[in-house]
């Protein structure tokens, strides 16, 4: 590939699972690596698992929250956001070393400085079987400025930890799969990789290879739970936004991409496969 080629400012985004970044050897960050060379990459992570490492109470079932549709969200405080910031700073250390290590330059963004905006969340959840009002600081997306993604190019990385600002300018916490599709949409992305620790999207315990978005959404209104849920509704949020495929899988982001594993979620139809 020329260095004028158009591709080459392309980037790949890829969302790092919180669950899964401690299983990710030292050959998946070279297969990274090589690939950032060629690709501007973004990387946004999660912080489930070290957020729940970090204090007991993270782990505690009332530290998730059920809106009245049915939704869940962790109940984020003004504490609980400095402690994502505390932990993502942690995090954040150790990927951009890995990442200087093989040759590629990288830097931590807060989703907050700038780049995702969110609007107001609910305010209504579930509390011992009751609706209850609580400030809850957490927001759906409304919209990526990429200006703060100033240096798109091969061999550079971003790494964003998924917080938003608000209208009022609060900061708040929003899904992490969610801002990776809303931030591919936005920088023209033609990938997004969901990094996971599951390595397929499962239809009654079968791995699907590939799917068509209008199949994966049918599956996500029927069928599809917990995380995998998110995840495909991120995946259809990013289809929508221009983004050409979304690859879900726990393998190598160039394993993921050439389509060996994992599963392909694209536009177009072609049913399961």
């Amino acid at each position: 590939m020329s260095a004028s080629s158009p591709l080459r400012t392309v980037p790949t985004v890829v969302k790092l699972g919180g669950s899964c970044l401690d299983d990710l050897d030292g050959t998946w960050w070279d297969d990274l690596a090589r690939h950032g060379q060629d690709r501007p990459l973004v990387l946004v992570h999660g912080w489930s698992k070290p957020l729940r490492r970090l204090d007991a109470r993270y782990r505690e079932p009332s530290a998730i929250l059920r809106d009245r549709y049915g939704n869940q969200s962790r109940w984020t405080t003004p504490e609980v956001i400095d402690d994502i910031k505390a932990v993502s700073a942690v995090l954040a250390e150790d990927v951009l070393a890995r990442l200087e290590s093989r040759g590629i330059t990288a830097e931590r963004l807060l989703g907050s400085d700038g780049l995702v905006s969110a609007a107001e969340g609910e305010r209504w959840w579930w509390r011992e079987k009751r609706l209850v009002e609580l400030e809850n600081l957490v927001g759906p997306i409304t919209g990526v400025d990429p200006a703060p993604l100033k240096n798109l190019q091969p061999g550079h990385a971003y790494l964003v930890t998924p917080l938003a600002r608000n209208a009022a300018g609060q900061e708040v916490n929003t899904d992490a799969d969610r801002a990776a599709a809303a931030i591919a949409g936005a920088t023209g992305a033609s990938d997004l990789v969901l990094v996971t620790d599951v390595g397929h999207l499962l239809i009654e315990d079968r791995p699907v290879r590939r799917i068509s978005a209008a199949d994966a959404a049918a599956f996500r209104d029927q069928g599809a739970k917990g995380g995998m849920r998110k995840k495909l509704r991120a995946a259809g949020e990013a289809l929508e936004g221009g983004v050409e495929r979304v690859v879900i899988g726990s393998a190598a982001v160039t394993e993921l991409l050439d389509g060996s594993t994992g599963t392909l979620i694209t536009r177009s139809e072609g049913g399961e496969a």
